[in-house]
């Protein structure tokens, strides 16, 4: 008995499974029937309606094949699947046991309050609730218009998928991409390959992978770039708020003014281009070339750039562990600003620079810089000038406040205003025959000590040439036999040789 009753219910399950599985004409006006290759098949015309499940197809016209569990569908063909979906279109062919429709021709799939999608080619896998096309579609929400050549829609997980020649448009970006997917519910919007994102304003992206939230706006992206009409951004990561006008960067960060020529390198950064700022810090340098193509390096612990429409406001800032270098300038300090309006770099705490063969140093040290060459340099406070000669001879110069002045990059002349002081040496040079060879040496006739207010020396190949004196001079000159240690050096001398930068020591990567 209890083996009759398991078999019982058994066949039942199997025949409510049947059932489930075969397609029902519930409606037509006219049907016809007729033999095919030894099959029956229905011709059904006007207002015909079939159901699987909770799956009803609207047509006006249709073969029904009740043996394969098919219908070939005409006219004004509409598929309703549950209370969510809704899909029209001007040919079908629905595989009852598969429960995929084919759908061709001017096909709508519309999910309710989500998105819907357009094409001519649709395959609806009822089963897996998918929506596949694979010649030419466009999906469109509240939101976002998506299209491209081929392209699949998984209605379970709201994800729609888009391959080869895709485009994306809404009203602040235009998206390129050859594969992109896009979550119809929460608006986001899934980089997969390289994507080139353009907005109103002129800006464009270039991501490889990573996603933006349409709704807020927000954008965490790998290995991008983003571009303005007057700035860069280039970084490993990218996180862009486009609400907050806040645009990150992580790992290998690049910034560029165009305007200016600059780039700033350095391992993280961000723009906020609501107030016009750029930062970027971490093995952080800036690289501005010159018209005559000799670039300016810049590095430290922190760069700032603060763009402005006032001329005025525009600077570069940089905050500890100063070092620049360029083939006619190098220096250190504590930090660093420059003023584009006034085209002038200001050296701050412990300033050193060296231009050719002369070490300059002072409280505090400006740069004038015009068509992006060094005019003159102006040491305020404690101002100091030293250059080593061929006999290591430190010739020296010393006043409260000094003004260097440059022609065509060398050195031409300094003024001294104040406390003027000055140490350099005479040497004299011989010649001595050895063999076929003539041999030159220099030797010291004296050194020559000068106490002036203010004076001028005049340089000559980065030397000094000669000096005029103003207001009462005490100048002697000293002969070698008479030099003695204390004299050699004037008080504040300090060689920091050692601490020159090079080009290796500013930039921390190739630019």
């Amino acid at each position: 008995m209890k083996k009759f009753t398991l078999f019982l219910l058994l066949t039942l399950f199997a025949g409510i499974a049947f059932g489930q599985r075969k397609v029902k004409l519930k409606q037509a006006e006219t049907l016809r029937g007729s033999m095919q290759d030894g099959v029956r098949v229905d011709w059904v015309i006007g207002n015909v309606i079939f159901i699987q499940n909770q799956t009803t197809i609207y047509c006006d016209s249709a073969i029904f094949n009740r043996s394969k569990n098919e219908v070939e569908a005409y006219g004004r063909i509409r598929i309703t699947d549950g209370d969510s979906v809704t899909v029209t279109a001007s040919r079908l062919t629905y595989d009852g046991n598969k429960k995929i429709a084919y759908l061709r021709r001017n096909v709508v799939f519309n999910k309710l309050q989500t998105a819907t999608l357009y094409t001519d080619f649709l395959d609806f896998d009822r089963a897996r609730n998918v929506a596949k096309y694979f010649n030419n579609g466009k999906l469109v929400d509240s939101t976002n218009t998506l299209t491209s050549v081929k392209g699949y829609y998984d209605l379970r997980a709201n994800l729609a998928s888009f391959k080869t020649d895709v485009v994306g448009v809404n009203k602040e970006n235009t998206m390129r991409s050859d594969t992109l997917q896009y979550h119809s519910k929460t608006k986001v919007i899934y980089f997969r390959a390289y994507t080139e994102v353009k907005d109103k304003e002129g800006r464009t992206g270039y991501y490889e992978n990573g996603f933006y939230d349409t709704k807020s706006k927000t954008s965490d992206l790998a290995r991008g770039d983003f571009e303005t009409p007057k700035y860069k951004l280039k970084g490993n990561k990218l996180i862009l708020d486009d609400l907050r006008q806040l645009y990150k960067a992580k790992g290998n960060v690049v910034m560029t003014s165009k305007e200016e020529n600059m780039h700033i390198y350095g391992d993280d950064g961000y723009y906020d281009k609501k107030n016009l700022i750029s930062k970027v810090y971490g093995h952080a340098y800036v690289a501005r070339v010159g018209d005559d193509q000799d670039t300016l390096f810049i590095s430290a612990d922190t760069l700032v750039s603060i763009d402005s429409d006032d001329p005025k406001k525009k600077r570069l800032l940089a905050f500890k562990n100063v070092r620049i270098f360029k083939s006619d300038l190098q220096g250190r300090a504590d930090s660093l600003a420059y003023l584009a309006a006034d085209s002038t770099i200001y050296f701050y705490g412990d300033p050193v620079l060296w231009t050719e063969g002369n070490q300059m140093t002072a409280d505090s040290i400006s740069v004038l810089v015009l068509k992006k060459q060094i005019n003159r340099i102006y040491m305020v406070s404690s101002a100091f000038v030293a250059s080593s000669d061929s006999l290591e001879n430190y010739n020296q110069i010393k006043g409260r406040r000094m003004t260097a002045y440059f022609e065509n990059k060398n050195i031409h002349h300094v003024i001294v205003e104040g406390n003027g002081e000055s140490i350099y040496y005479a040497l004299q040079e011989l010649e001595e025959q050895q063999k076929d060879t003539t041999i030159r040496i220099s030797i010291v006739s004296g050194m020559n000590k000068i106490i002036c207010s203010n004076m001028r020396l005049n340089f000559r190949a980065g030397k000094i040439h000669n000096i005029s004196f103003y207001v009462k001079p005490d100048a002697s000159f000293i002969p070698p036999h008479e030099l003695k240690k204390e004299d050699t050096l004037l008080k504040g001398f300090r060689w920091r040789a050692a601490d020159r930068p090079s080009r290796g020591t500013v930039v921390s990567r190739s630019p």
